[in-house]
């Protein structure tokens, strides 16, 4: 017998929900779908829904949560929880919750592979084989290469991925500081890095900057042309956070001027970019000696793994499930208007 329905607008996953479906257990009606904009859902899934399970192809604004007449919780699953109007759902007495518990290890993986990929010339020395095996075998043909040890990785947010990477690179010898001014003072203690007290300070010193904070209005655009000018000539800017934290015309113009020697994303402010985006037309012309060269881009992956991927899954259906059956919350990111019973972690 059906007790809950749960919908997924934007799976993120090719089955039939097998772990969604064995997490929840046989009384859950689940509605999967694979869209991109909220008026491609029924709109009686909408209104039926006892839970949102939602990834991050479709924006959640208030016009979508006026629809929801049972929800009782949206969980995101995943970290950033930027397209979801979280004052609308507040104000209808829903809780948003993330999923952190996942992806840690992958995205300090990736941040700290491209770091490795630049200062040791991977991209570079591919690109250039691929053209010539024989013109181009040739250790002089990647331009950023150079030694870590010794070199200073600024980290901007010492949260569960920045404190990741933060181990990460101590153990390549890198000097690491971290500026974030929401994580309590000691932190650094207890990582063995230095905190600085502002971005500017963070910058100065940096020779890679590794971008690990929620997309806010605070963060929104804090990479940008005076931001970027504030860096080291040589210096590398890598960003696994989120894409609006760039200013990304002004980074590939920093590229250009050669204000900054590097950078490597793997998220863009509107994804997948539009062919006009400079960044596509950066990539468009494969003769640009900043793609793969100087400028690196991969397709927001630095999550992926079948493993990660199984874990938001499995915890994010957990946790709508924990507040449908018992009525508890785990990692709340909004105020709604309910009082809620905080869950054992």
């Amino acid at each position: 017998m059906t007790r809950f329905r749960l919908l997924t607008p934007d799976a993120q996953y090719p089955d039939d929900a097998m772990i969604e479906r064995e997490t929840a257990g046989p009384d859950v009606h689940w509605s999967i779908h694979r869209a991109r904009q909220p008026d491609a859902i029924p709109a009686e899934d909408w209104r039926q829904a006892d839970a949102l399970v939602v990834w991050h192809e479709m924006p959640v604004g208030a016009e979508v949560i006026s629809k929801l007449e049972r929800c009782k919780i949206i969980v995101r699953a995943g970290v950033g929880f930027d397209h979801i109007d979280l004052e609308a759902a507040a104000a209808k007495g829903i809780p948003v919750c993330n999923t952190p518990d996942y992806g840690t290890s992958e995205v300090a993986d990736h941040a700290v592979a491209m770091m490795l990929n630049f200062k040791r010339g991977l991209t570079s020395y591919h690109r250039a084989l691929v053209a010539s095996p024989q013109e181009g075998f040739d250790h002089a043909r990647a331009p950023l290469t150079g030694r870590l040890r010794g070199r200073t990785l600024g980290l901007v947010g010492l949260g569960r991925i920045g404190t990741a990477t933060a181990l990460r690179a101590k153990a390549f010898g890198l000097h690491v500081v971290g500026y974030d001014p929401h994580v309590s003072r000691g932190t650094e203690i207890a990582l063995g890095v230095q905190r600085v007290e502002s971005l500017q300070a963070l910058l100065e010193v940096s020779d890679i900057v590794s971008l690990h904070c929620p997309l806010t209005e605070e963060t929104r655009g804090m990479i940008n042309a005076e931001t970027l000018r504030q860096m080291k000539p040589g210096a590398i800017v890598i960003n696994t956070a989120r894409g609006a934290i760039v200013d990304v015309p002004a980074l590939l113009e920093a590229l250009r001027d050669k204000v900054i020697a590097g950078a490597a994303l793997d998220v863009l402010p509107v994804e997948p970019p539009a062919p006009d985006d400079p960044i596509s037309r950066a990539y468009a012309d494969r003769s640009d000696p900043l793609t793969g060269e100087r400028l690196l881009l991969t397709p927001h992956a630095a999550w992926s793994s079948p493993e990660s991927v199984a874990d938001a899954r499995r915890l994010s259906v957990e946790t709508a499930m924990l507040r449908l059956r018992e009525g508890r919350i785990r990692n709340l990111v909004n105020r709604p208007e309910d009082i809620l019973v905080p869950a054992a972690e």
